[in-house]
């Protein structure tokens, strides 16, 4: 009955930390994206403040997903430190209680969050992210992007020649795009014509794009209602050319990924991203007792501040080594499985293993 009050106690602690934790991350990030977006469309026409803040806290979910591992570590941290400060931890360990029981409600919640913020969570910020785009395409003709060189550039054959693509953003997976410009050739590889369009949509074997400009050598220039541009690319290399994994909802990559096999179109950055949210859990999970193994040091003692500085250096390794086997293994140089779920493994190992040394010498 002790260990099951305590726990509960430790658990509730930790819930209240980490909720308001993630939510001076979230406010934080809102409030900086919101800042930029005003910046950048101070001058359009229909983009007004709260429209603007809308779209900010449409895209909020999707950047402060990417911040969970440190959240979790940082919410760890002030919860253990606090309850050390308090002398908590130092009344549960003289009743005979070990870091092992203590750190039991935090490690389930860790794993609990995890589930959550991959089968729940992602699949809602995707989707969020998804509308705020096309929020901004109706704003702007395109999203919003700080960076000018920014567009996806496609490659097509048909029966009448190749043309070249190019469209600076996309929605709905691919199917529409918009800021277009393509340059068409003939089967012998001679220019036939320019065309540009704001807004176009893929169908079976071709684009349409929409009050299309073309420019062909030696003709005026014309504008045709609906332009159709002929094309090779099937729906799910679309989907590939324009959106990257992370606007992919968990719940649709696994689907994706075997359509794309059975097109014959590779798939593994989309499967990469599968396995790490699957791997997501045991993530948090090791940023817990990493944050423990720095941060059970008796007050008295002294060097906190150094001790937390070394608990957030140690979890930004472990970030670090995540980012780069996920890189490893989205050039093919390692497995998806082992480029996402090495770095959690891993993680824990060390973490349990400096915990063991603390609490058993």
């Amino acid at each position: 009955m002790i260990f099951s009050t305590l726990s509960r106690y430790i658990g509730l602690r930790f819930l209240r930390t980490i909720t308001a934790v993630f939510g001076g991350i979230f406010a934080l990030i809102f409030i900086l994206d919101f800042v930029e977006m005003l910046r950048r469309a101070a001058d359009l026409p229909g983009a007004t403040t709260a429209l603007l803040a809308a779209v900010s806290f449409l895209r909020t979910p999707a950047i402060a997903e990417k911040v969970l591992p440190f959240v979790m570590l940082g919410a760890a941290m002030i919860a253990l430190v606090n309850l050390t400060r308090r002398l908590e931890l130092v009344v549960a360990r003289s009743a005979g209680v070990s870091v092992w029981q203590f750190l039991t409600p935090i490690v389930v919640l860790a794993i609990l969050l995890g589930i959550f913020a991959t089968t729940v969570y992602n699949p809602l910020s995707a989707s969020m992210k998804l509308r705020a785009d096309r929020i901004e395409t109706k704003i702007a003709g395109r999203t919003l992007k700080a960076s000018a060189d920014a567009g996806v550039w496609l490659r097509q054959r048909s029966p009448e020649g190749q043309s070249i693509l190019r469209a600076e953003t996309s929605s709905d997976a691919g199917a529409n795009i918009a800021a277009i410009t393509a340059f068409v050739y003939d089967r012998d590889g001679h220019f036939v014509e320019r065309v540009e369009a704001q807004r176009g949509r893929h169908t079976p074997g071709a684009w349409e794009l929409e009050n299309a400009r073309v420019n062909a050598p030696g003709e005026n220039p014309r504008v045709v209602e609906t332009y159709r541009l002929a094309t090779n690319l099937n729906a799910d290399q679309i989907t590939q050319a324009f959106i990257a994994p992370d606007a992919v909802p968990f719940w649709d990559l696994l689907p994706l990924v075997r359509r794309s096999e059975a097109a014959g179109v590779d798939a593994n950055k989309y499967y990469l991203k599968f396995q790490e949210l699957t791997a997501r859990p045991l993530l948090l999970a090791a940023m817990v007792f990493i944050a423990a193994s720095f941060s059970l040091r008796f007050f008295r003692f002294g060097g906190i501040a150094r001790m937390v500085s070394g608990g957030v250096a140690a979890g930004f390794v472990l970030y670090v080594a995540t980012k780069l086997a996920s890189d490893l293994g989205g050039a093919g140089l390692l497995s998806a499985p082992v480029a996402a779920w090495l770095p959690a493994i891993l993680g824990t190992m060390l973490g349990v293993l400096v915990l063991l040394h603390l609490e058993d010498g």
